[in-house]
């Protein structure tokens, strides 16, 4: 009993540290950036706003999503604040300004996070294709993988083209070097990642999941994963010479070890620093290999931190 206390209060040291070391980085850094102050005026359709004629693909900064579909997993005030990541309908994330969506599936085409479900996959694809209706020049990049410790769902590559064919962009490296309107009217960039499944291959209406990497690290303490970000990020060549797409995620996670379990207690030490981190990437030179940023419980501050960047590199300001 004495050394798992000892442990907690560690534990708990450790977090509060970092958290100070945040607040201490926005205190003498602050949150500039070129386009810092760009506020689109229509979220739903920011894409359009900035003219999809400029906008080539790679010099988007895409607001994402982290495990997308949760808004309703679970079992509310019971096992939902364990895995529930959004709190927002796949539709809403659209209409805030979302554009890369993050969704996890199990066998039987349920939405998943870990053991806990959720709705069908089919609620996402009404969602998506609601918001494409309402919208003319928003691309979204989706993004579908079977959950770890899942098996695939038989037949779901066809099942996705079946369902989006109309408005799937094929997989094809030249996609990065064109802009929003040579792309139209194909509104979706869809990378499906199965378990075991073959990989979509080239030329697919489908995306094969060497086109979405990251370095998700699996900590919640949120200095760690901020100079991981900066760190991995670094690595990357500029999006200017890159034929996949990167994703750092503002969003740190529950530990078994500790006891605030909730996922928006948690990844709230990160959360508000969203604008620090892009701050960061330009003092450290990294900013021209920002590509897709994504976080928990998406808001319009976040939507505007990259739709800001995004306007800056179109504008040639950044």
């Amino acid at each position: 009993m004495g050394s798992t206390v000892s442990t907690q209060i560690q534990r708990r040291k450790a977090i509060s540290t970092e958290k100070k070391t945040l607040v201490d980085l926005y205190q003498t850094s602050g949150e500039d950036f070129p386009g810092n102050d760009y506020h689109p005026t229509d979220r739903k359709n920011w894409m359009a706003g900035l003219n999809p004629e400029k906008v080539d693909i790679n010099k988007i900064v895409w607001p994402g999503t982290h495990d997308s579909a949760t808004n309703e997993i679970g079992i509310p005030f019971i096992t939902r604040p364990f895995a529930q990541c959004q709190s927002l309908s796949i539709y809403n994330q659209l209409v805030k300004g979302a554009r890369v969506l993050d969704i996890r599936i199990q066998e039987d085409r349920l939405v998943c996070h870990g053991i806990l479900v959720t709705y069908s996959i089919d609620v996402v694809i009404e969602d998506v294709k609601k918001f494409l209706s309402e919208t003319q020049s928003e691309i979204i990049i989706l993004e579908v993988r079977t959950e770890f410790g899942h098996e695939d769902p038989p037949d779901f590559d066809t099942y996705l083209e079946d369902q989006l064919g109309e408005f799937l962009i094929h997989q094809d490296d030249h996609v990065f070097g064109k802009t929003i309107l040579e792309l139209l009217p194909k509104r979706i960039i869809c990378v499906w990642k199965p378990r075991k499944s073959p990989q979509p291959k080239a030329g697919s209406p489908l995306w094969s999941a060497r086109y979405l990497k990251d370095n998700w690290i699996d900590t919640d303490l949120p200095s760690t994963k901020f100079d991981s970000n900066l760190k991995h990020l670094s690595e990357q060549p500029p999006v200017s010479s890159r034929k996949f797409f990167y994703r750092v995620e503002n969003t740190v996670t529950p530990q078994a070890d500790n006891p605030v379990l909730c996922v928006k207690p948690v990844t709230g030490r990160i959360h508000g620093y969203a604008r620090v981190f892009i701050n960061q990437c330009f003092s450290k030179g990294y900013a021209d290999r920002l590509q897709i940023y994504s976080t928990d419980f998406i808001n319009e501050d976040f939507v505007d931190a990259c739709v800001g960047l995004t306007y800056a590199r179109v504008e040639g300001k950044a």
